[in-house]
C-alpha cells in the first residue's frame, strides 16, 4: 500500500529554490516522497532533517548519509536542530494534515470512512486522544472545537448531545460517534459535515493550531536571509495563518507603519497561490484541498 502520495510534489520542492550545498527540513516527513524529491537535488554536501511525530514513519526512513530523520512534532523544531548542531537552514517545507497512510489504518480512527477507536492522535506518545475529548470535555469545550475548528454554526447543539448521549453511556469509537449525531447527518451532505466534525476533533487532539503558529514563528527565526518556506495547507484555518505570516510576519493586525507610511515585513511571498491541477486531483483525489504558498526570508 502506497503510505502517503506526495501532494504539489515538483511544485513545493521547487518552491524552495534548492543550492547543491544547502541545508533543508522536511518538517512533515510521511512517506518520505517530498524528502526524496529534495535529496535527488541535494549535492554531496547540502544536508536535509526530516521530522515526524508518527512512529509509523520511521518505517519508511531513507539511507542517505545526507538524511537525518527526527521522532519529533515540527512545533520543536529549533530544539531538535540544535541538538544537530544546526542554527540555521536555507528551506523548509511542510506538507499540512493527515497522511493517506493514517486515514486508512482504520484504528487510527481519522477517516470517515471505517469503524475504529476515538483516537486521531498524530503521535501515540501524547496523552490526549479523541475519546478524552468526546467523553471528558465540559460542554463549553465542545461547543468552542466544534465552532472554531469545523466551523459548524449547530456547535452548541453538537456539543448538547454529546453531553446528553455520553450521560447514559461513554461514547467509545466512531460508530458510536456518529449513531450520536445522525440527526445532524442528511444523507444529501452526510460525508462534508462528518469531516467537519472529525476535523475539529483532530484538530483538538493534536494541538494543529498552536503546533503550526510556533512552527511559523521558528522558520522566521531559523531561515537564513533569501531562505525558503514552502507550506502545503489543507484547509482554510491553516491557510489563513499561512498566507498572515507570510504577508505580514505576524497572526493578527497589521504590522507597524514608519513616519513616511511604509513597513517592513520579514518574508517577501514568491509567485500566487498553488493548488493541484486537474491531472493531479484525478490521480489523488485527496489532493483537491491542497493550497501552496511559498515566501522568501528578506
Amino acid at each position: 500500500m502506497e503510505y502517503h502520495n506526495p501532494v504539489l510534489l515538483k511544485e513545493s520542492v521547487n518552491g524552495l529554490n534548492i543550492k547543491l550545498d544547502g541545508i533543508y527540513v522536511d518538517v512533515t516527513f510521511g512517506g518520505g516522497g517530498h524528502s526524496k524529491e529534495i535529496l535527488s537535488r541535494l549535492g554531496s554536501k547540502g544536508r536535509l532533517y526530516a521530522f515526524d511525530q508518527d512512529e509509523d514513519a520511521l518505517a519508511n526512513s531513507i539511507d542517505d548519509e545526507r538524511f537525518v530523520l527526527i521522532n519529533e512534532n515540527f512545533r520543536f523544531i529549533k530544539r531538535f536542530l540544535r541538538l544537530h548542531n544546526v542554527k540555521s537552514v536555507d528551506g523548509i517545507l511542510g506538507d499540512l494534515g493527515v497522511s493517506s497512510h493514517q486515514f486508512d489504518v482504520a484504528e487510527r480512527g481519522f477517516s470517515t470512512r471505517f469503524e475504529g477507536e476515538l483516537d486521531m492522535r498524530m503521535s501515540q506518545k501524547q496523552d490526549l486522544n479523541a475519546y478524552k475529548v468526546i467523553n471528558d470535555y465540559d460542554e463549553a469545550n465542545l461547543r468552542r472545537v466544534f465552532l472554531d475548528y469545523g466551523e459548524l454554526k449547530n456547535a452548541p447543539v453538537i456539543a448538547r448531545v454529546i453531553i446528553e448521549a455520553r450521560e447514559e453511556d461513554p461514547i467509545k469509537n466512531t460508530e458510536q460517534l456518529k449513531i450520536v449525531l445522525r440527526r445532524f447527518l442528511p444523507a444529501h451532505k452526510s460525508h462534508k459535515i462528518l469531516a467537519q466534525i472529525y476535523q475539529a476533533i483532530r484538530i483538538e487532539v493534536n494541538q494543529e493550531m498552536d503546533v503550526l503558529k510556533q512552527f511559523l514563528e521558528q522558520s522566521l527565526e531559523i531561515l537564513n536571509p533569501g531562505g525558503r518556506l514552502s507550506v502545503i495547507s489543507y484547509h482554510s484555518l491553516e491557510d489563513r495563518l499561512v498566507k498572515r505570516l507570510m504577508k505580514n510576519g505576524m497572526f493578527e493586525g497589521e504590522p507597524e507603519r514608519d513616519f513616511f507610511g511604509n513597513f517592513s515585513v520579514p518574508f517577501k511571498t514568491i509567485g500566487k497561490l498553488i493548488v493541484p491541477d486537474f491531472q493531479e486531483i484525478k490521480i489523488n483525489n485527496r489532493s483537491r484541498s491542497a493550497k501552496l504558498r511559498i515566501a522568501e526570508k528578506r
